[in-house]
């Protein structure tokens, strides 16, 4: 009988110790033109975002996440863990021409430690396609803001390999969602990466399937929107819980800038307006919201000031999966997985921000740009206070001119076009509009 029993608590031990062992799913769900201004937790005043604001409940909420103001270069920086000038993803149109060779992006960082990947949605301005980078699986759409087809363009996207047309009756953000519950469903016994990339809430701004029939203002669109974005969230959970894979499974909420256009121009946070929009490089631009919620590991409620940089994704992950970082190249990402596990750890002073031609070193109330201007941060994200220079203010430049220095942006890729950040061909034909 004694033996009996001790060969049951061994087995009920090592259950425990296989569970606790495990490596944890990694879902990064990457949400398109969502400043900190869409999200309710961060005191958005106009939306409303349940099923995001409960990860956060139940997470840990960073309030100084920041990433490239434009969606091709921040992606880049996402998934490579490098700044554009390393890279050349400095503005939208060259941020296609890095290659496999040149570039190691997560899929591939993440495979030796055992990961099954899929990204599925936007691929935006990245070469090439996911399989050449990596991913096992994927479903990319062309452009950007794909919602439905219409009369006049029927929409195109590729599933591993097969190129297929989105139908009438088809809303491609569900149709990313059924993709996606066929992927994990497909790899419950895997540790995987999911790289999902939402089209929500990038413009042009259409009606969602919930939308009440003949709303035409864009405000009551943009907040359906945002609504529909939460619920896929939800769904998401609802799948993790059906295949019994929420308790050993990472979610990474993210904004890949900040909010754009029309949308920017209305929203406020707790009754103020955020200074600078998508593209700009204030903080409207590249301040974004970031939640992480791992059941079991991130202690509930928390929320941190701790500077985040995007290019902080790839040492993070790989040291939560136990992957080998690559040697051959200049990683510019600094891991916080010791602040997800409660831990301790060296923190980031300062992120570093780049579009086109311009650039900006940021720490927790100060920031330096490309030209030399010293920013008072104390007020932000509602205001960028130009400062003088004078006997108090210069050992600030100074420590922040020394990361500039040894970053030497200028040293590496520079815009090729106006310096902008943009596409090249929407510059030059608003060049020949105006």
């Amino acid at each position: 009988m004694k033996y009996v029993s001790l060969l049951l608590s061994f087995f009920v031990l090592s259950i425990t110790l296989t569970a606790q062992t495990k490596k944890p799913n990694i879902i990064f769900v990457l949400a398109d033109d969502l400043g900190i201004d869409g999200v309710t937790s961060y005191g958005a005043d106009l939306y409303q975002t349940p099923v995001i604001d409960k990860l956060a409940k139940e997470g840990i909420r960073f309030t100084n996440a920041y990433t490239a103001p434009l969606c091709g270069p921040s992606r880049a920086m996402i998934l490579t863990g490098r700044y554009a000038f390393r890279t050349g993803a400095v503005n939208q149109d060259q941020t296609g021409e890095f290659t496999p060779q040149a570039e190691t992006m997560m899929p591939k960082i993440l495979k030796p430690a055992g990961y099954t990947t899929s990204m599925i949605g936007k691929w935006g301005q990245l070469p090439l396609g996911p399989a050449e980078f990596g991913f096992d699986d994927y479903l990319r759409f062309f452009g950007s803001g794909v919602y439905v087809s219409s009369d006049t363009k029927k929409e195109k996207y590729v599933l591993n390999g097969k190129d297929l047309v989105l139908q009438d009756n088809e809303y491609m953000p569900d149709l990313m969602h059924q993709h996606m519950v066929e992927f994990l469903s497909n790899h419950k016994k895997d540790p995987f990466y999911l790289y999902y990339s939402l089209v929500h809430v990038h413009g042009e701004i259409k009606p969602t399937p919930d939308t009440k029939p003949g709303t035409t203002d864009f405000k009551d669109l943009y907040t359906d929107n945002i609504s529909y974005m939460d619920k896929l969230v939800g769904k998401l959970l609802h799948t993790l819980d059906s295949l019994k894979l929420r308790d050993n499974t990472m979610i990474v909420f993210f904004g890949d800038n900040g909010t754009a256009g029309q949308a920017a121009a209305i929203g406020t946070v707790h009754g103020k307006k955020i200074i600078g929009k998508k593209g700009t490089m204030q903080e409207g631009g590249s301040l974004v919201p970031l939640i992480v919620n791992w059941p079991g590991v991130v202690k509930k409620g928390t929320v941190s000031k701790s500077l985040i940089d995007a290019s902080d994704f790839i040492p993070t992950f790989a040291e939560i999966a136990g992957a080998p970082l690559p040697t051959n190249i200049k990683l510019d990402g600094t891991s916080f997985a010791y602040e997800l596990k409660g831990g301790k750890g060296v923190p980031r002073n300062w992120i570093f921000t780049e579009l086109g031609n311009d650039w900006y070193v940021r720490e927790a109330n100060w920031k330096l740009n490309r030209a030399g201007d010293l920013f008072d941060m104390s007020h932000a994200p509602f205001e960028e206070k130009l400062t003088a220079i004078d006997e108090k203010t210069k050992p600030i430049k100074d420590r922040l001119q020394a990361v500039l220095d040894s970053l030497n942006p200028a040293g590496g890729y520079l815009d090729r076009g106006d310096g902008s950040g943009r596409h090249a061909t929407k510059v030059n034909k608003k060049k020949k509009e105006n």
